[in-house]
């Protein structure tokens, strides 16, 4: 299929294209063609950098009330972001999936107006007297409505009884879903509720709802059949699901949350979990409609499952005991979790208890925001908690050997892991083998993406470009005089004040911002405790940030540089290296994994780090001269040095650095074989000379003598050729 190179995708973290209405990397609908195009530039907190976005509803950051994120929405060709593959489902027989045995087990026979437990299929509560009945009200052959005629029943639950059909005018199966109890009052209010408002309800990810018919007394829902399996099915047969096809799934199903929370008023699905999730070839649905309600209804019957249900979620439909669902949902799937109906019915197992957890801290973080006991500490919304939950994926088939992909992220300037790595910030030579200072450290740190809606946003994007720190910090004074109400200015001020080492009045001024929930807070206080080389508070900052942000890749970067600055190698390899899997462009942990990986004397780890930077990245031949270095450092053998001399002869170099670099690599082949480390190999090349002692000390002589010719310095110029006289091999002449 042809794509139209101007109907680029409207979501400003992607670079995909748009085919039949959705983008085929990320699932945005809709496009944003060439002409088309709104742009509005982000100013950044930082001193270094801007980027672009285009317009959002409002910030990226999470903060209380104020957090708003950029709506989504989904598309077929989206699940699990082309990461994960699902096999698809065959198509079922509709015939094969009708109840033979259409009775309601006697655990589930519960009045509906006194919950006292029954035990008769038919008849009136002895409690509170009344009448109830548990047989499916329709069978096959009937026909209702004069349209559908029923083949038989296919599941029972608390709303009733569901059947297949088949729609005899537009020749479809259709299913209808009932009353378990007809009789029942707050049932019927409920269906009713459905028939008012449901049919409007239209989303790929949605059971479509097609009609409501009534049959003598009773009434039904008719809607779309969804011929797949429920992701209960698939948990019940397969145990826990795969990490990362688990993730796929339920990313894929809040772009249909975000779509029903967008309605006006919000629409509040209420009984998320796995048995009301279908995977169809390679989709998923919400296949049941039952409990949805109105943000705004107060009056109707609560519907949920324990084990899912939040537990506040007996106050009232809400966003947050949406998201809440969600997030047991997907533990469920992915954990053998014990007790998720009664010891840990609002809680997680430890990790100790779950390995999954212990293997994967991101996507427990992630879980552990998810179903946070306030509901102020949860994701604020649908969208939110899918870009986090996409951030987690690449994390996880990352560490299962996947190929890395890159991802902008909605909260911090453009890839901070490219442009902030530490042999970048200044010019130098890679950091190996040296420690990170905390003032380089800091300077990595990206900056955020300032809230566009903000009242000061556009006068901190006019101040953007500057560098001196006291300039810098008199504008962000005067940001924080002409709009006093503006949280961006105040922050940008408290950055301001660090940078110019005014740390006490730095620190008193972040005190007088008053969002517990806004995670820049603990971000500001990581980077004012870096400056000021307090690792452990910037260390427990920074890990605040990360359980707020548990898919964002920066403040995981913020927390590895922290550890290293601490000296606690081991702790920043395992970030740096996660980072550097999960993403190509993340040059900056790939540096970080080889410099911690040094510190441990694990010159292979280094290597392997060294060699992952991208052809195409701006430090790749740092990155090569730094992995020719480390080889030859640590050969152990002929064929380590041939490695090293590969990837040197590869280096486009000036002439002096080429130079310099030749003789680092004869000088260590030279001195294993003078001190017997090694034997000579004849045989192995390296840059041009054999691995023997007397070729060796030639073209190190050489070498010498070419770089002598090079530098203008007359001193210098008489060590260089000191030095070629005392590695020349001897001679008569």
């Amino acid at each position: 299929m042809s794509t139209d190179p101007t109907a680029r995708c409207s979501n400003p973290a992607c670079l995909g294209q748009v085919e039949d209405g959705f983008c085929t990397t990320c699932g945005l609908e809709g496009a944003l063609g060439a002409a088309s195009s709104r742009r509005v530039t982000a100013v950044t907190s930082g001193t270094a950098a801007t980027g672009s976005t285009t317009a959002r509803s409002g910030s990226a950051h999470s903060g209380g009330s104020t957090r708003r994120t950029t709506r989504t929405a989904s598309s077929r060709r989206a699940l699990g972001l082309g990461l994960v593959h699902v096999p698809e489902l065959p198509a079922l027989d509709p015939a094969t999936v009708i109840l033979r045995d259409a009775v309601v087990p006697e655990a589930r026979r519960i009045c509906p107006a006194c919950d006292e437990k029954l035990r008769r299929e038919k008849g009136f509560c002895p409690k509170c007297g009344q009448a109830y009945s548990f047989l499916p009200p329709l069978h096959a052959g009937e026909v209702v409505a004069e349209q559908y005629e029923i083949l038989g029943p296919l599941a029972y639950g608390g709303f009733g009884w569901i059947f297949l059909a088949q729609d005899r005018l537009l020749s479809r199966w259709v299913v209808l879903k009932g009353l378990l109890n007809a009789r029942d009052e707050a049932s019927a209010a409920a269906a009713v509720a459905e028939r008012q408002f449901l049919a409007a309800v239209k989303h790929a990810n949605i059971v479509g709802v097609y009609n409501f018919v009534r049959h003598g007394a009773d009434g039904y829902i008719v809607m779309e059949y969804v011929g797949g399996r429920t992701l209960r099915a698939l948990r019940k047969e397969r145990g826990p699901l795969p990490p990362a096809e688990a993730i796929a799934y339920v990313h894929r199903i809040l772009g249909a949350f975000a779509y029903l929370h967008a309605q006006e008023p919000p629409l509040i699905y209420c009984d998320c979990k796995p048995e009301n999730i279908m995977l169809e070839g390679g989709d998923v649905k919400l296949i049941d409609l039952g409990a949805v309600r109105r943000a705004d209804d107060e009056s109707g019957d609560l519907f949920g499952t324990r084990g899912y249900s939040a537990p506040e979620s007996t106050r009232g439909p809400s966003i947050a005991g949406d998201l809440f669902t969600l997030g047991r949902t997907l533990a469920v799937l992915l954990l053998d979790f014990k007790g998720f109906q009664g010891l840990y019915e609002f809680t997680l197992q430890p990790p100790d208890e779950q390995p999954l957890l212990a293997q994967h801290p991101s996507l427990h973080a992630f879980l552990r925001k998810a179903t946070h006991l306030d509901p102020a500490r949860r994701f604020a919304s649908a969208d939110e908690m899918a870009a986090q939950l996409a951030g987690v994926l690449r994390e996880v088939v990352a560490v299962d050997g996947a190929e890395p992909r890159a991802a902008e992220s909605l909260y911090f300037t453009a890839d901070p892991l490219l442009f902030a790595a530490p042999e970048l910030v200044r010019g130098t030579d890679p950091l190996l083998g040296r420690p990170l200072r905390s003032e380089l450290a800091v300077e990595c740190l990206p900056g955020w993406r300032v809230d566009p809606d903000d009242p000061a946003a556009g006068f901190l994007l006019s101040q953007s470009s500057l560098r001196l720190p006291a300039r810098r910090l008199e504008m962000r004074r005067r940001a924080v005089e002409r709009f006093p109400d503006s949280a961006e200015a105040l922050l940008a001020l408290v950055q301001a004040l660090g940078q110019a080492g005014e740390f006490e009045v730095a620190e008193r001024t972040l005190g007088r911002l008053d969002a517990p929930d806004d995670w820049r807070l603990p971000w500001l206080r990581g980077r004012l405790a870096l400056q000021r080389e307090r690792c452990a508070e910037a260390i427990a900052a920074f890990d605040a940030v990360v359980a707020e942000l548990p898919g964002e890749s920066a403040p995981k970067y913020a927390l590895a540089l922290a550890h290293e600055v601490a000296g606690q190698s081991a702790q920043a390899l395992g970030l740096h290296q996660l980072l550097a899997l999960a993403d190509r462009g993340a040059i900056g942990a790939s540096f970080g994994w080889a410099r911690c990986a040094l510190a441990g004397d694990d010159r292979p780890s280094a290597a392997r780090a060294l060699g992952s930077v991208p052809p195409e990245a701006l430090l790749r031949s740092r990155a090569q001269l730094a992995l020719a270095r480390c080889l030859a450092e640590g050969a152990a053998d002929a064929d380590a040095f041939a490695a090293a001399s590969t990837v040197a002869s590869g280096l486009a170099l000036e002439p002096e650095c080429r130079h310099r670099l030749g003789i680092e690599l004869h000088a260590q082949a030279l001195a294993t074989l003078v001190a017997g480390q090694l034997p000579a190999s004849p045989q192995t090349d390296l840059l041009g000379a054999p691995f023997d002692e007397v070729p060796l000390r030639r073209a190190l002589e050489r070498t010498y003598r070419e770089l002598a010719r090079l530098r203008a310095d007359p001193r210098e110029k008489v060590w260089l050729i000191d030095r070629a006289n005392e590695v020349r091999p001897t001679t008569l002449f």
